[in-house]
């Protein structure tokens, strides 16, 4: 790899051993990708909290043990210093108010709050969701980034049109110390061209219906690039981010256009650049049915927990959900869990929200969810979700049967105890 001068200081330890590590590491993971050079980065988001039962085993050795281990891949422990540039913790594994609900253990709350006054100590922006960009961090078109969350990371490089392959725990962790990130995927203008058309040939316009439709498109395309046609109805951001979170789950997409929407693209040209589609694929009725179908594992329609709010729910999702249990109850036998970032609750607590929520015996659970925390309630069976993500993952994690559906359909299961969705 060619480096910069400055580069080739912070590699030698002029700069301390902590970016000397980082940039071993950047280099070593440069190398293994064919990247030619590193690029400067001012915005990172990754994972750096500690609060899994496996940190233990570091804890006792400083908290510079654990961010040398596990976020640098260094047998020596550094001395961390404050992060170079702009560095966000994306979602946990524990909610610091709700731990106990989510029965974690309460020497793993301690050990992740510690561990947060040490990162913010480092300048460790700690707001805990997997939607940095609902927050504040809103990168702007063309600019490098480094990113974790899979659903983060096709947003940042679809919706916004900035610059993120998936990264590591250890690349961002570098990447934090120094400002840099390897020059290559999605960085590189050549790679960000559309491979896959697909028609949409009925109107979606629900956040259901671009949940389907992204699950549908993951499993056609994979880890390819789809350029998606004949939207008639203009997406906002909670249905692009359903989408995207979708397309990243069944497959591997981190990157899609819509030309005339998504940031890159006007046109259907484009959106191909030089290149032509290699193979078009149409999404009707019968792959919506299907796709629907595909998302139900549950067959007992007696329902235990529901979810809400993967990825992380917006204002707006926070408004519809207190309008829809205001006034309602949530049946005894089952639990509500509604999921949002800190700053978003905090805006809901100040509008009301969080009060009808909660007085219907809904949780507003923030900093995590199901699928990272790997906690749901006793004696679950059967789960309701509004989050194709969800549906995908959360069966398979927990051993719970699931249902997919709108929101309206999770909230009435909620209060009826049973499921009556449909497609």
């Amino acid at each position: 790899m060619q480096l910069t001068d400055f580069e080739k200081a912070m590699l030698d330890g002029v700069n301390g051993r902590a970016k000397a590590a980082a940039m071993d590491l950047l280099v070593r993971y440069g190398e293994a990708v064919g990247a030619e050079r590193l690029v400067e980065t001012n915005n990172v988001a990754g994972a750096f909290n500690a609060s899994t039962p496996s940190v233990k085993r570091i804890v006792d050795k400083g908290f510079d043990a654990v961010y040398s281990e596990l976020n640098l891949d260094s047998d020596e422990i550094v001395e961390i210093p404050h992060m170079a540039v702009n560095t966000w913790q994306l979602i946990t594994g524990i909610d610091n108010d709700n731990w106990a609900l989510q029965g974690a253990d309460e020497s793993l709350v301690q050990m992740q709050r510690d561990s947060e006054a040490y990162l913010g100590e480092r300048g460790v922006n700690m707001c805990a969701t997997c939607t940095p960009y609902q927050v504040g961090n809103v990168p702007i078109k063309g600019e490098h980034c480094a990113w974790m969350e899979s659903s983060a990371v096709i947003y940042c490089n679809s919706v916004l049109g900035a610059r993120t392959n998936v990264e590591g725990k250890e690349s961002t962790g570098a990447a934090a110390l120094t400002g840099r990130i390897p020059y290559w995927g999605y960085h590189l203008p050549e790679n960000r061209f559309g491979t896959h058309l697909i028609e949409v040939d009925i109107a979606v316009d629900d956040m259901m219906d671009w949940g389907l439709l992204g699950y549908f498109v993951g499993e056609q395309v994979e880890e390819n690039k789809p350029v998606l046609n004949n939207i008639a109805h203009h997406p906002n951001m909670v249905k692009l981010k359903h989408f995207g979170a979708a397309a990243a789950s069944s497959g591997g997409v981190e990157l899609y256009h819509i030309p005339g929407i998504t940031t890159e693209a006007n046109t259907l040209a484009e959106a191909f650049g030089p290149h032509k589609a290699v193979k078009t694929i149409h999404y009707g009725h019968k792959e919506r049915e299907a796709m629907y179908m595909k998302l139900q594992s549950a067959t007992d329609r007696k329902v235990d927990f529901i979810m809400l709010g993967c990825p992380h729910n917006s204002i707006e999702q926070m408004a519809l959900i207190a309008e829809l249990l205001r006034g309602k109850r949530i049946h005894p036998d089952t639990a509500l869990w509604v999921h949002t970032p800190r700053a978003i609750k905090q805006v809901a607590e100040r509008n009301g929200y969080l009060r009808a929520i909660e007085a219907a015996g809904a949780v507003v659970m923030s900093d995590t969810c199901p699928a990272i925390s790997r906690r749901l309630p006793k004696g679950v069976r059967v789960i309701a979700t509004d989050s194709a993500k969800q549906a995908h993952y959360l069966p398979a994690i927990a051993n719970v049967q699931g249902w997919f559906g709108s929101v309206t359909d999770c909230v009435r299961a909620a209060i009826s105890g049973q499921w009556q969705g449909r497609v």
